[in-house]
């Protein structure tokens, strides 16, 4: 069961609720309305928030006050708050769901136990006014402490917040604060699940914050990226949030498009198959090799993922035997086998790839082949034939890439579109359609041309009036005529601009992926430091303002922070072969990144320089770049190439080693016996 104090409760993030006793306490203007802040209005700015609540801050305006809010909790039963307001403090005391709450000859009685609520400015009742600045302790009575030990134990939970948080700096600014932040502050507690969610967003699922579902929803791929973003804040929490729509599978493999309190699920339609590779992409980024990476986080979803895999070539099959978005009829369900469900299985509702789409009763698919599904669906069987490995499953990893490469060889001439240059999706009749967005970058992903197609097609696809420009990658190209700089029809998505990204990366077309992650992260910041957002998407026009509703861009979607992901993986980025570290070309920090070895920190200076737990591992003059780079207990191996010197050091207590570089890569390895050659040197 989960206890303690956190921001549990999804209506409100100016205070927290106690579980499992359901005591609530919230904080707001006098004369305002208590719960009237949201992430669209009313948010200053987001403080730092821990996974377990032991420490949160948050500043917010409502009634023309502005109230500054300094919460710990945690795992314990007190509660230490400081308040400050410029119009007044109130405090209100009351029962989450059905907890009978109530005023008790001083105390505040929680069923049948009593609470002590004690302030820096006397008080008593259920409902509390301060002039302007209040200390509180809450707890059950006979637990020593008091108002008086507030401003103490506040400091110490900053401190220790602090130590373990990831950070950044220079380049990448306070990237790493505001991804954390869109994740730990969109936790909630789900009562008629009993257990703790990470949603779509707080003010997205909630109907009494202009959501759209009574208290708590999921979606698929939704929840697959925030758990990727959450990799880079805590390893044991990402595990969970990986997890959570995993159960709502159906009997068939298909894991739904959304899940919700009210809504139920989506039995007709899934959502694009981005779970293995973000499975695997935190898999691979929680330690420096297998021995040291969270396994858990692969046994626990594997099956799953796999049966979702196998779902698709069941019951995805469109036009020319390939895969196409589609929906099930279902009985009672008059919105099911409609090319409108078609679309939102897609993710991508109202892109204009399918204005022209048509849905086929027959397949119950599009009547469209769609290159970012089929591409998808490829680098899916890849990263699970990566995770079998990884598990022992032979026969089923040799399975899945047979798979792949009958997939690419199949899907390749069908889908290249010769007269353009590039992968289109493909019509029933033959013919290709015109429209472009990233999704035509997947094939990188899937790994489906060759070197020189792959240069050639994004050289093509960069153009300043495609895909390119700045701020890049609009979901519409520029030039398509169903560009509208709206919704899917223009505006920046984080999780397309991930996926476009890790196909260049793939390919190592570095030129082009670092100049749109730098467009990128401008963006990200951008919006981070004038509103202290994470965006649902961001605007593909200069200036341009989608704060309001109606502009249909929630405030705090954790997948916003993919554009810090990718950011991040300038400096470390962790794949297949091992880890990447590099000079992003400018000064920037990274810090405090959990790895199952330690905590991961890289610096970009006059030097880079890599380090775990304080312990150097890594010393880099700027334009050498390290990859494969693995660390067991007993040996460290990695590539080198550029120009300058590397000083790498061996497991154990051995001084670092300088390592000779060359334009060329060079391998090197170096091994704990220090009886052994450690010069790095080995054939390249």
């Amino acid at each position: 069961m989960t206890a303690g104090w956190n921001t549990w409760d999804v209506t409100t993030h100016t205070g927290m609720v106690h579980l499992p006793s359901g005591l609530r306490i919230r904080f707001g203007v006098p004369g305002a309305p208590l719960d009237g802040f949201t992430w669209r209005d009313g948010l200053v700015r987001l403080g730092p928030h821990t996974v377990d609540g032991s420490y949160a801050e948050v500043t917010v305006e409502a009634g023309g006050g502005r109230l500054h809010l300094v919460m710990a909790g945690g795992s314990t039963d007190a509660l230490y708050v400081r308040a400050k307001g410029t119009a007044g403090v109130l405090v209100v005391l009351d029962g989450w769901r059905d907890t009978d709450v109530a005023a008790d000859r001083g105390l505040v009685r929680v069923g049948g136990e009593l609470w002590r609520v004690d302030g820096s400015v006397p008080a008593e009742g259920l409902v509390l006014e301060f002039a302007d600045e209040v200390d509180l302790y809450v707890a059950p009575e006979g637990v020593p402490g008091g108002a008086r030990d507030v401003g103490a134990v506040l400091d110490r939970r900053r401190a220790e917040a602090e130590r373990t948080a990831p950070r950044s700096g220079g380049w990448l600014g306070d990237a790493a604060a505001a991804a954390t932040r869109a994740v730990t502050w969109n936790t909630i507690y789900a009562p008629d699940l009993g257990r703790v969610l990470t949603p779509t967003s707080r003010d997205f699922v909630s109907a009494r914050r202009k959501g759209f579902y009574g208290s708590w929803a999921l979606h698929a791929w939704d929840t697959f990226f925030t758990g990727l973003v959450a990799s880079t804040v805590d390893r044991d929490y990402a595990r969970e949030i990986f997890g959570q729509i995993l159960p709502f599978a159906d009997a068939a493999g298909m894991i739904p498009n959304r899940v919700s309190d009210d809504g139920g699920t989506t039995a007709d339609r899934s959502q694009p198959p981005v779970g293995a590779l973000t499975v695997r992409k935190a898999y691979l980024a929680s330690g420096l090799s297998d021995d040291t990476r969270d396994r858990a986080l692969l046994t626990g979803t594997f099956p799953a993922l796999l049966a979702w895999h196998d779902w698709w070539l069941r019951a995805r099959r469109g036009p020319h035997g390939l895969l196409a978005w589609g929906s099930d009829p279902v009985p009672g369900d008059p919105g099911s086998a409609t090319l409108d469900r078609a679309k939102r299985e897609s993710g991508l509702d109202d892109s204009p790839m399918y204005d022209d789409a048509a849905y086929d009763p027959e397949t119950h698919t599009m009547d469209l082949t769609d290159v970012g599904l089929v591409a998808l669906h490829i680098a899916d069987a890849d990263a699970l034939a990566e995770i079998a490995d990884v598990l022992g499953e032979t026969d089923v990893a040799q399975r899945l890439r047979a798979e792949a490469t009958a997939a690419r060889a199949a899907a390749d001439p069908l889908l290249w579109d010769t007269g353009r240059g590039g992968y289109q999706n493909l019509r029933a009749d033959g013919k290709h359609d015109p429209h472009v967005s990233p999704t035509m970058l997947y094939p990188l992903l899937a790994g489906m041309p060759d070197a020189e197609r792959a240069a050639g097609l994004v050289a093509r696809l960069l153009r300043s009036e495609t895909l390119g420009g700045d701020p890049p990658l609009p979901s519409t190209a520029r030039d398509d005529p169903g560009y509208a700089a709206t919704y899917w029809r223009g505006r920046i998505w984080a999780p397309m601009a991930f996926l476009a990204i890790e196909g260049l990366r793939r390919y190592e077309l570095t030129e082009a992926s670092r100049s749109l992650v730098a467009a990128l992260l401008r963006l990200f910041l951008s919006e981070w430091d004038t509103h202290s957002h994470v965006r649902e998407n961001y605007p593909a026009t200069s200036g341009e303002d989608v704060r309001a509703l109606q502009a249909r861009s929630d405030g705090l979607m954790a997948w916003g922070g993919l554009l810090a992901y990718l950011a991040y993986g300038e400096l470390a980025d962790a794949r297949q072969d091992g880890w990447r570290f590099a000079h992003p070309g400018e000064p920037a920090e990274l810090a405090n990144l959990p790895l199952g070895d330690g905590r991961l920190a890289v610096v970009a200076g006059d030097r880079l320089t890599v380090a775990l737990d304080g312990r150097p591992l890594l010393d880099a003059a700027p334009d050498v770049v390290v990859t494969a780079y693995r660390r067991t207990a007993d040996e460290v191996t990695g590539i080198v190439r550029g120009s300058g010197d590397l000083h790498v050091s061996p497991p154990g207590a051995g001084d670092p080693v300088r390592v000779p570089v060359t334009e060329e890569p060079k391998r090197f390895r170096l091994y704990r016996n220090e009886n052994r050659d450690n010069d790095g040197g080995m054939p390249a």
